[in-house]
């Protein structure tokens, strides 16, 4: 028969009217978060790491049932993340390696205020002896009360000695746990000869039964959005730091999605991606060779700005890219192994990138290959060679050239035929990538240097189109050293533009990004021959962002940077005319405007229209009317802190976009967009 329920004090969970085994639904599991602190976890995840400890046998894992154990497989909990494994009580993620497991602990009795749970032993021993001695005892009837009775004067009904401590039963419901430390004695025996009790002076209260009932409705909501995060240099000195970034970026978006998208479906999970540590390259070639004199700041530099160069050599190039590249792939398949109806519901998969990642993952998505455009170019030049005069000895030499190359390629498609079997092409990306997000990105020179120059249409297109990615958004703090603006490679007026100010996460009411207008860097200063009207185009209208004074103090450090960043893409330099006719490359340019020079920038969508802002200079009258906006807006800017430092930032703001609160909100705009959109609808249709 059903037993009736009772609450707990203070609107608590229900308990039945006697004392009984604890049920599932009481119990609740922990992993430690740090030394100290246990978490909880959520409800449904509780009760299945419960449900799977239970099938064990009756002791759990100390007594497993005959043939059992075995058949227990690990459960995954926080949002599939991670795995349980009840025989070991450890956990451990699944999408990437940790040398350290996270303890796991089940939680029977509970201390009072903090609700942390005690250690396993202790409560087992306590749970066996509270059923031995009130197992079918009715609960006291003041427990409906809001506020228990004192203990005060009451003798203690029973007691079990523990190692370090012991337990006094006043009642059923009423146990106290007492420290048996010298200190604790001696404070015990003085604060009762001052009248007070002994639970009141040293007692701490425990409680049986977490004071939440676990439920399999509390639960995390379906992954509809996954986030690759890629690193960039510097992972072979600190192997887990991209967990750790990811980790943090994945606890902000979880607060601004608790704060501004819970009324959503879309959940958006972040994995990382580490792909250097299993990489071999040179192998101590560098070590070998590196001096002994500061060998620790040659050793982080080997570690660290190494990356750049090995990603700049012809040699080991492609095994940086086939590392990330299948690392890409693998992840994304283990995620649709265990989530197989991810892709059926329409899935979305966005990658972050950061730094060098920023460049190698652009390269895996446009295939951009050094070696086989050093070959069209070679082949480019065989061209010019017979356009030209030669003498009759060239022509004949030429031709037996030519002869003999022909007769390689046969050899070489046969020797590929063979060999077909065992080699295999690239493997691509198994995935179509929503959005590209860059922070700190230093793509822009590196496409630049490849011989990317601006063009007319406005289009994302001219640097990545559209079927590989549906946006781009360029990330970066504006004292950033590595991080450079792409805008200006796709319409050359843009580096006098702005960039698009990051809204701070906690403004109210900020205005949509697509509907914020262009600002210019500088004032136009306009020469006196002009009319009146034209004057008057030049002051920002109320619509429209103030204008951006440049900003100089403070950018010496951030130049340095920059220019170690221009050393090392210069590889693509002498085949730069070969890349920028990749894309296409318009049939006519931008009308010349001022260069200037401007470290960070960023921006939101924007259709191809006439721009309503100022005039911007022109070569040859001193003033041009740009034709042509940006459809989207690429690069976007987080805003300086009031009394933030530019010295010291430029130090740091490489690395401080991961714990950032603005970004991670800026994040989840973009990737929440059509789902906000829809629900806007839907409640427009309601109404």
């Amino acid at each position: 028969a059903a037993l009736p329920e009772r609450r707990r004090p203070g609107g608590g969970r229900p308990r039945y009217e006697v004392v009984r085994e604890l049920g599932a639904e009481e119990v609740r599991w922990f992993y430690r978060e740090d030394r100290k602190t246990w978490k909880p976890f959520i409800g449904y995840d509780s009760l299945r790491i419960e449900l799977a400890y239970r099938a064990l046998g009756p002791g759990g894992p100390a007594e497993p049932r005959e043939g059992e154990a075995a058949a227990v497989e690990p459960g995954c909990v926080r949002s599939g993340l991670y795995e349980v494994d009840v025989a070991s009580a450890e956990s451990y993620p699944v999408y990437w390696n940790q040398t350290e497991k996270i303890p796991v602990m089940r939680g029977q009795w509970f201390i009072d205020g903090t609700w942390q749970p005690l250690e396993e032993e202790e409560s087992n021993l306590i749970e066996q002896e509270h059923l031995n001695r009130f197992r079918g005892q009715q609960l006291q009837e003041s427990f409906d009360m809001e506020v228990s009775k004192p203990v005060d004067g009451k003798e203690a009904i029973h007691s079990l000695k523990l190692s370090r401590n012991h337990v006094d039963w006043h009642s059923v419901d009423e146990v106290y746990l007492y420290s048996d430390a010298t200190t604790s004695k001696i404070a015990r025996t003085v604060t009762q000869k001052l009248g007070f009790s002994k639970a009141s002076s040293s007692g701490t209260r425990l409680h049986r039964g977490y004071v939440e009932e676990a439920t399999l409705e509390d639960k995390p909501p379906q992954t509809s959005h996954i986030v690759f995060v890629v690193h960039g240099i510097g992972q072979k000195m600190d192997q887990g730091r991209i967990i750790k970034n990811t980790a943090m970026m994945r606890d902000t978006a979880r607060k601004i999605e608790e704060k501004y998208f819970s009324n959503l479906a879309t959940h958006v999970e972040f994995l990382p991606v580490e792909w250097r540590s299993k990489l071999t390259l040179d192998g101590d070639t560098v070590d070998s060779i590196t001096p002994d004199k500061v060998r620790g700041l040659r050793d982080m530099l080997n570690s660290s700005a190494m990356d750049i160069m090995y990603y700049t050599s012809p040699l080991y190039r492609d095994e940086l890219v086939k590392g990330l590249q299948q690392e890409l792939n693998r992840l994304y398949t283990l995620f649709c192994s265990r989530n197989p109806e991810f892709e059926e519901k329409g899935g979305k998969v966005s990658i972050v990138s950061h730094s060098l990642g920023c460049v190698i993952t652009y390269d895996i998505m446009t295939g951009w290959n050094p070696v086989r455009l050093y070959e069209q170019l070679l082949q480019k030049e065989e061209e010019e060679l017979e356009d030209r005069w030669m003498s009759y000895e060239e022509q004949r030499l030429l031709e037996e050239l030519y002869i003999t190359k022909q007769r390689l390629r046969e050899i070489e498609e046969r020797l590929h035929g063979l060999k077909a079997s065992t080699i295999s092409k690239p493997p691509v990306l198994k995935f179509k990538v929503e959005n590209f997000f860059c922070m700190g990105s230093p793509l822009a020179v590196f496409l630049a240097l490849r011989g990317i120059r601006p063009g007319n249409s406005g289009s994302q297109d001219h640097i990545l189109p559209r079927t590989i990615c549906n946006r781009l958004l360029n990330i970066f703090h504006p004292t950033d050293p590595v991080a450079y603006r792409l805008e200006p490679l796709i319409l050359k007026h843009y580096s006098n533009i702005s960039p698009v100010q990051i809204h701070w996460y906690n403004t109210a009411n900020p205005l949509p990004y697509e509907h914020m207008k262009p600002s210019f860097l500088n004032p136009t200063k306009e020469p006196t021959s002009v009319t009146d009207s034209e004057s008057v185009s030049t002051v920002p209208s109320p619509t429209t962002s103030p204008v951006m004074v440049r900003r100089h103090y403070g950018e010496s450090i951030t130049n340095i940077g920059k220019a170690s960043i221009l050393g090392a893409a210069s590889i693509g330099k002498g085949l730069g005319g070969m890349l920028f006719s990749r894309f296409g490359r318009s049939s006519t340019t931008t009308p010349q405007t001022l260069e200037t020079g401007k470290d960070g920038a960023e921006g939101e969508d924007k259709k191809a229209t006439t721009v309503g802002t100022p005039p911007l200079p022109h070569s040859s009258s001193g003033f041009l009317e740009p034709t042509v906006e940006l459809e989207h807006r690429i690069d976007f800017e987080l805003r300086e802190g009031l009394v933030e430092s530019r010295y010291w930032s430029a130090v740091t703001s490489h690395t401080a976009y991961w714990s950032s609160l603005d970004i991670a909100l800026f994040l989840l705009t973009f990737m929440c967009k059509h789902d906000q959109e829809d629900t806007d609808k839907s409640n427009l249709d309601a109404i």
